[in-house]
């Protein structure tokens, strides 16, 4: 399929929705970028005149043969009109991917326009599908065919944490949650809760801090997620990666007659006590940004036209987002207020940064 072929997409907001413009001009995807929907800013009229596509300020603006909508603007959960956007687009019957959080009843609703119109609704909440955390899902359901798992510690930015939710899912196979209850008000940037999610053990950290002026920037990382088994854990180390495997740390019994440890018969012993799945090294974040997530937009996007064609209205997608985005606000409700925090922009370092001239010598402990 040309790009002339391929049916047009609109993208509504050009903050995060830059990301789905980049994503939509791949040659693979399945739309192309046919214009912007904005107030109008000088970066909006910018992103309209790189990618070649109309600025349109209102829903009425846009052309009836539009065939997506992504809509990347802040719902009520943030005082933005995302949901109210979706719902004209969809009345119109026009398919919608739209860019998390929602409200779980904003999401309830939007589902309801969509059916009632004979379209198809998708929340995108990205980094399920970027391919280190892909890495992650697919070594962990490999790994939960072999043990089941045992528990799982999970750390994550306020701003992700229904991303979160939805990666832990996609891994252990499920996302109902029991026994949720949060620890005490705790020092620091975290707070915890805990329970069970898909039936194992789980506790869950949060950086509950978000700062008004910049509510994308200061968080301390996005996600790491362990899931322990009898054999080992296997770790998600960032967002971005590394996939790490660590294997059990078992003494065998024949080392209570050993001379020495290292004299034991027991084969694991010869295991790397670490072993990274894939590549060893992280991207950049400027990879990140450029590649890493246009690329899981366009998984979305993809997955969001199979239903199209599929013609069942993603059912199965809008419930597992409506379960997602329900527990999400139970999370948050346990938690509390966020705390408003105010700071600077951070010194970032480099590895060679903290670690110049720190090799131990020979000897050392």
């Amino acid at each position: 399929m040309t790009p002339a072929e391929r049916p047009p997409a609109v993208v509504c907001g050009t903050g995060f929705g830059r990301v789905y413009l980049e994503a939509l001009s791949r040659p693979d995807s399945p739309y192309r970028p046919a214009g912007v929907l904005a107030r109008g800013s000088a970066r909006s009229v910018a992103c309209a005149e790189h990618y070649g596509v109309p600025l349109y300020r209102d829903v009425d603006e846009v052309p009836d043969d539009v065939a997506l909508a992504c809509v990347v603007v802040g719902s009520g959960l943030v005082g933005g009109p995302g949901a109210t956007l979706a719902e004209r687009f969809l009345t119109r019957g026009v398919p919608v991917l739209q860019e998390h959080p929602l409200h779980p009843d904003e999401l309830a609703s939007c589902l309801r326009v969509a059916r009632r119109h004979g379209t198809v609704h998708h929340v995108d909440t990205l980094f399920v599908h970027v391919e280190p955390v892909r890495r992650f899902v697919a070594a962990a359901r490999r790994l939960l065919t072999r043990q089941p798992a045992l528990f799982v510690e999970a750390t994550c930015a306020y701003q992700v944490l229904q991303t979160l939710l939805e990666v832990l899912g996609e891994a252990l196979g499920g996302a109902r949650a029991t026994g949720l209850t949060a620890a005490p008000g705790e020092p620091g940037p975290f707070r915890t809760v805990s329970g069970e999610l898909a039936g194992v053990p789980f506790a869950l950290r949060v950086q509950h801090e978000l700062d008004p002026r910049a509510p994308d920037n200061h968080a301390h990382l996005l996600h790491r997620v362990t899931i322990g088994t009898e054999g080992g854990q296997l770790t998600l180390v960032n967002t971005h990666g590394p996939v790490v495997w660590t294997p059990r740390a078992h003494m065998p019994t024949d080392l209570a007659t050993a001379v020495r440890l290292g004299d034991s018969a027991a084969t694991h012993l010869d295991l790397p006590s670490a072993r990274v799945v894939g590549p060893a090294e992280a991207p950049s974040y400027r990879h990140a940004l450029a590649e890493l997530w246009p690329n899981g937009i366009l998984r979305a996007i993809t997955a969001l036209r199979h239903d199209v064609v599929a013609g069942d209205g993603g059912r199965a997608h809008g419930q597992r987002q409506l379960l997602l985005s329900r527990l999400s606000r139970k999370v948050n409700e346990l938690l509390g207020p966020v705390r408003l925090i105010h700071r600077p922009d951070p010194e970032v370092l480099d590895v060679d940064d903290v670690l110049a001239g720190t090799e131990p010598t020979t000897g050392a402990r």
